[in-house]
């Protein structure tokens, strides 16, 4: 993927540059290289090194650790689109036996089966896979810490269960069946469970010395559906755009759409911190941004892809040591440096193709009780209903074909919106999940529940 640097600003470039550099000098990572996205393709790259002359490049491999659950939870959504499997399957449907089965399979994507965090010792991440060969291996004597569903509790042994799960219905090895759906037909050729050179080395950097020490590079074995994939900026700015839009060839855009929609109950600190998690991606407020996409770490190295699709700007952050820069902040500061300092130039108002006469009755102000609301009908088919003043309920509505709309979010997701006519067809109110909006609050010729006052509005004196 080549990356024409003049795609941004000269003061953009700086800013970007800037603080890469900041985040290898201050988190003192052997090296560090980034590459930002914006209008479906890369516009800029950078990199920082220890090392004299030239720095890596986006091609240039880093093992990157946990979003490989971003691709695990690909192949098992595609799974689902083929009616293989429903995501509220118990994993002992299709996988009996491993103790854990009473978790469903989309509790697995979302963290929330109860499983433990890690892997019985030795630490997986330092150790062999062969050490931990059967999937008794992996989740141990008890599996289960917490009730099954009740809460967000992360599970590296979770995405080997799905992994497995993968290898069960697709009667081939996890990795075969990740390059043959997902990478191949992604044109992400520089992203492999072993690294191919050119690819970084991996080390720790003694704290309180500018000290280096080697790490182990391990097969994970049976945890690889967890963590185990190389790969570089380039393919990961290819991957970011795919979770950004879908590709039919691989994930359609709704059950993208699906993988970053939060489905974990939050912790009372991720409330606070503004984190939640959906299938197989994390989900973060940040700066008044609503970012997505996945962190990943290993000994060795670091990893982060961070998208804003308000912004339409993504950033991949990877860095060769075990701890050191935060690179969730990196790629959330780089997405923001270019949607501020280049902020997104909308697309050109455009009118409806067609008018539907009867959609468009409905469009104007309705009030529930005496909150009032708008209803807006736009250029894409659908409608949307949000209050005149404040946060409230929203929610887009798509048309049914019959008169009726169904509800795509929030308070009214799945709610059916229906017009109720008078007998010469003029609209009455509209009945939306049994709450009643009319013209006017309180209109006393609509159908309000409990009636309306027959002496009507009145003063105090």
């Amino acid at each position: 993927m080549t990356t024409p640097q003049d795609d941004l600003l000269p003061a953009t470039r700086r800013a970007l540059l800037h603080r890469i550099a900041v985040a290898q000098a201050e988190g003192r990572a052997p090296s560090l290289v980034a590459t930002v996205v914006r209008d479906g393709r890369a516009v800029w790259h950078g990199a920082r090194t220890s090392v004299d002359g030239h720095g890596p490049d986006e091609n240039v491999q880093y093992r990157i650790g946990s979003i490989t659950k971003t691709f695990t939870a690909v192949l098992v959504l595609r799974l689902r689109d083929e009616g293989v499997l429903d995501l509220g399957d118990p994993l002992e449907k299709h996988l009996p036996g491993t103790g854990a089965g009473e978790a469903t399979i989309a509790q697995l994507l979302a963290h929330t089966s109860g499983l433990a965090a890690e892997s019985p010792a030795p630490w997986w991440e330092r150790t062999p896979g062969s050490l931990r060969p059967e999937l008794r291996d992996v989740l141990g004597e008890q599996p289960l810490l917490h009730p099954v569903g009740r809460r967000f509790h992360y599970s590296n042994p979770g995405y080997t269960l799905l992994g497995a799960l993968v290898e069960e219905l697709r009667g081939a090895p996890w990795e075969d069946v990740l390059r043959r759906e997902v990478l191949e037909p992604l044109g992400l050729h520089r992203t492999s469970a072993q690294p191919q050179a050119p690819h970084a080395g991996g080390w720790a950097v003694h704290p309180w010395a500018d000290a280096l020490l080697p790490e182990p590079a391990e097969d994970l074995g049976l945890m690889a559906p967890a963590g185990q994939l190389w790969s570089t900026t380039a393919d990961l700015a290819r991957f970011a755009v795919f979770l950004a839009n879908g590709d039919d060839r691989v994930l359609s855009t709704e059950s993208v759409r699906e993988m970053r929609t939060p489905a974990a109950p939050a912790e009372a600190a991720d409330v606070v911190d503004g984190a939640a998690y959906g299938l197989g991606l994390q989900i973060q407020h940040r700066d008044g941004r609503l970012l997505i996409g996945h962190s990943g770490s290993l000994p060795g190295f670091l990893a982060n892809l961070t998208i804003s699709l308000e912004d339409d700007v993504s950033a991949v952050v990877l860095a060769n040591c075990t701890s050191g820069p935060p690179l969730s902040s990196v790629g959330a500061d780089l997405v923001r440096v270019v949607a501020e300092a280049e902020p997104r130039i909308p697309e050109p108002w455009r009118p409806m193709p067609e008018v539907d006469t009867a959609a468009l009755e409905l469009a104007g102000q309705w009030y529930w009780g005496t909150h009032g609301f708008a209803l807006r009908l736009t250029a894409d088919g659908k409608a949307s209903l949000e209050p005149f003043a404040g946060k409230g309920r929203r929610s887009r509505f798509r048309a049914n074909g019959d008169g009726t709309w169904t509800g795509l979010e929030g308070y009214y997701a799945g709610e059916l919106l229906r017009p109720v006519r008078r007998p010469d067809g003029s609209v009455s109110h509209l009945d939306l999940g049994s709450f009643v909006f009319t013209r006017q609050p309180y209109d006393e010729s609509a159908s309000v529940p409990g009636g309306v006052d027959p002496e009507g509005w009145r003063g105090i004196g």
